[in-house]
């Protein structure tokens, strides 16, 4: 890492040699969007609140025993949309497009949960079979919210008529999710929490396809480790549940991309982004570790 502040926020502060825009093995697409958020406005300043944080990580990962920014991981310019979800989705796939075609994992910081689905849509136009993995406190499944089919509240409904889901940490949902939600595929935090011998995390991988979207939203974690999030629910997951189960994800099937969504920064509560640049990094560790 460099001591010297960059013009342009970067993540890591990684000099130009680790950061290389199409030979790193990984591209970070921040995506500062916040159109439809149901309460809390802000998660536009997510990415840049992430960006920030990430350099403040150790580059010595300490699980992994790897340091993954040598690896290469590149930041690119954000994608800047004032309209309608459904436009940004435009822009979002094409963008994602780019980078899967370099070889790239795509790494997409929000900005609100809607920003997932373009990224999704890109990834399966390239991976007819890929599933997603959804770590999230929302099912996230409504077919229309306030107007759009676009809202962050259908994120996952969109991302099922493309491909198998599978979701982890779940806590709220809607009466009209009901009908859908799949027990064989929905893992709640209130049994994960309750789980003495971990088997959730088998069991959630083996709903997977052998190559895999994983969608982030930080309202997954309890608010006591990450507050800073725009619609919170008590009684969520915790740092390590969270990383068991990428690290038996990155070990057993394909990561091809992902996404960390949903940062609402707010004043004296700047643990929420640095949790949330750690994630991205050690996720980045597992993933480039097993390969």
């Amino acid at each position: 890492m460099s001591n010297e502040r960059n013009p342009e926020r970067v993540f890591f502060e990684l000099r130009p040699e680790f950061r290389h825009p199409t030979e790193s093995a990984a591209a970070i697409l921040p995506v500062p969007y916040d159109a439809t958020s149901s309460w809390k406005k802000g998660a536009q300043r997510g990415p840049e609140a992430i960006l920030e944080a990430s350099s403040y990580v150790e580059p010595w990962d300490l699980e992994t025993g790897t340091e993954p920014f040598r690896r290469g991981i590149a930041t690119l310019k954000p994608v800047v949309c004032d309209g309608a979800p459904e436009v940004l989705a435009g822009h979002v796939a094409g963008r994602v497009g780019e980078i899967l075609d370099r070889g790239q994992i795509p790494v997409v910081l929000g900005g609100e949960h809607s920003v997932t689905i373009g990224a999704v849509r890109a990834t399966v136009d390239r991976f007819p079979r890929v599933s997603v993995l959804q770590i999230d406190a929302h099912g996230d499944t409504r077919e229309s919210y306030h107007g759009s089919r676009y809202n962050h509240g259908c994120v996952m409904a969109r991302v099922r008529e493309w491909c198998p889901i599978v979701q982890v940490g779940i806590r709220s949902i809607d009466t009209s999710e009901v009908a859908a939600f799949d027990d064989g595929r929905v893992f709640p935090a209130r049994e994960i929490v309750r789980s003495r011998d971990g088997s959730w995390v088998d069991r959630a991988v083996e709903g997977l396809t052998e190559e895999v979207y994983v969608t982030i939203d930080l309202d997954a974690f309890d608010p006591s480790i990450v507050p800073a999030t725009g619609t919170p629910e008590p009684g969520g997951l915790d740092w390590y549940q969270v990383t068991d189960l990428l690290e038996a994800v990155a070990g057993r099937r394909n990561v091809v991309a992902f996404d960390v969504v949903e940062l609402c920064p707010a004043p004296g509560q700047h643990a929420s982004a640095f949790t949330a640049a750690k994630l991205v990094y050690r996720f980045l560790a597992m993933i480039f570790g097993s390969d």
